[in-house]
């Protein structure tokens, strides 16, 4: 398995959408970054920053279209799909559940779906962090571009801090090890 070399967090630009579900992993992403980031410009596709040598990365071309920002980034950085962690909303997993997976289908994620598309690959790893359950009559679309409950947002820095230490695991020992310590993970 390559080393990881970069962290995708999946979202949607601008203030409606900066606290929704959807944004999960744009969250991760600056939550892996520390508050004093300096997130550069990549392209007018995404902005980029560096910890402790991993990329971090956030499109914005809109979640539809984040495998244009990948594609691009990982060419210009010489970055393989296998060296590349992407991580998303699920809406299939209840709350705070994280699910590390090393390839696979985007199961409906539009996001994910785009990556596999631009990369021509279902190969790239990738971290689910969940954010059900639907309530049962409830839009799918509808949900994930909601806000997060009152009591979710309270909890959500330590939902974050274990996605973020399952990201710095695989990065120092593998995807395999995360998976091993870190599926169905709930946060503290």
């Amino acid at each position: 398995m390559a080393e990881l070399r970069l962290v995708v967090g999946l979202g949607n630009p601008g203030p409606r959408y900066a606290r929704t579900r959807h944004n999960v992993g744009w969250r991760l992403a600056e939550f892996l970054a520390g508050p004093n980031a300096a997130w550069k410009n990549f392209k007018g596709l995404g902005v980029c920053a560096e910890s402790d040598s991993l990329l971090l990365a956030k499109p914005e071309t809109f979640m539809n279209e984040s495998g244009r920002f990948v594609r691009a980034f990982a060419a210009f950085r010489r970055i393989s799909p296998g060296e590349i962690l992407v991580c998303y909303d699920e809406l299939d997993l209840p709350f705070g559940r994280l699910r590390l997976k090393p390839a696979g289908s985007a199961a409906g994620h539009k996001g994910m779906g785009s990556i596999i598309e631009e990369m021509g690959t279902e190969e790239i790893p990738r971290l689910r962090l969940g954010v059900g359950p639907k309530p049962p009559q409830a839009d799918g679309a509808a949900f994930v571009l909601g806000r997060f409950s009152p009591d979710e947002e309270k909890t959500l820095d330590g939902v974050l801090e274990t996605a973020a230490a399952a990201a710095r695991l695989a990065r120092r020992e593998g995807l395999e090890a995360a998976m091993n310590r870190f599926n169905g993970a709930a946060a503290p």
